[in-house]
């Protein structure tokens, strides 16, 4: 039995120092393992991914806030920006508004309750074309005045109160004209009409009425039915309104009968 377990032990030992032996000939023999490298960003470029996120972001903030603010100010909607509302017929501005470039449009309009007014810091020009591009009719408000490039049809021309209306053509012909005819009156102040050649007042199919208290004819010429005028009196204070065949009016010396003559020179060289 003795021998029997020191067979047992020295087997044991046997077969432990086989096991420490194969294992450290298997530890000589196993290849080096691969170096190990680390993976990421370090140092300066880890630095400057997180400045470039951190600009980015900043850059987002400062977009985010600027929309906000821009969307405040300028009153943005559903129904439009501000002053300017869509609708079914077009756009409506309420308020003041301020156009710096062209505007085109059908038709501009007021509110029932409102006036409609334009204003510019030089003068307002409408211009009106045809379907060629060429011009057929054009209003220019400035310092003196409202000069129309054309006809102008209205049922009114009236200046404001305490205010002078005047109606000019310095270079060309300035005609009034109605199917039902043109009245023309002044309630509070005079009436002037004057022109550098002529002045036309016509009736086709009525006639002309000048109704007034006083009528005044202003640097009338003096015509007699003499041949020369030195022979009327330098005394004489009376004359006589006298009218040529071609209507031009003049003065005549007053006697105990109408010296009015067809013949008169003012009426031969009329």
């Amino acid at each position: 039995m003795e021998q029997s377990a020191t067979l047992d032990i020295e087997t044991l030992k046997i077969t432990q120092e086989q096991f420490i032996l194969a294992s450290q000939s298997l530890h000589l023999q196993r290849p080096g393992c691969d170096a190990v490298y680390p993976v990421g960003l370090y140092g300066w470029r880890k630095r400057c991914l997180y400045f470039f996120l951190l600009l980015l972001l900043v850059t987002m903030i400062v977009n985010l806030a600027l929309t906000v603010w821009i969307i405040k100010v300028m009153n943005f909607s559903v129904d439009g920006m501000g002053n300017l509302h869509l609708t079914q017929d077009g756009i409506r501005l309420e308020g003041i508004s301020e156009f710096l470039l062209p505007l085109y449009v059908n038709e501009i309009q007021s509110r029932g309750d409102s006036l409609l007014v334009l204003r510019s810091e030089k003068n307002v020009t409408l211009n009106a074309r045809n379907n060629q591009g060429q011009l057929t009719g054009q209003l220019t408000v400035g310092s003196e005045g409202a000069v129309f490039g054309h006809s102008v049809e209205t049922p009114l021309i009236q200046a404001r109160t305490s205010e002078d209306l005047k109606l000019e053509s310095p270079t060309r012909t300035l005609t009034m004209e109605a199917p039902r005819g043109v009245e023309v009156s002044s309630a509070k102040g005079p009436l002037k009409v004057s022109g550098r050649k002529d002045l036309q007042l016509e009736s086709t199919e009525g006639e002309i009425l000048l109704d007034a208290n006083t009528i005044h004819f202003g640097s009338l010429p003096l015509g007699v039915y003499t041949a020369s005028s030195s022979q009327v009196s330098q005394e004489q204070v009376v004359y006589e309104v006298c009218v040529c065949p071609s209507g031009k009016l003049y003065l005549s010396p007053a006697e105990s009968k109408s010296t009015c003559q067809a013949m008169s020179n003012i009426c031969l060289w009329s």
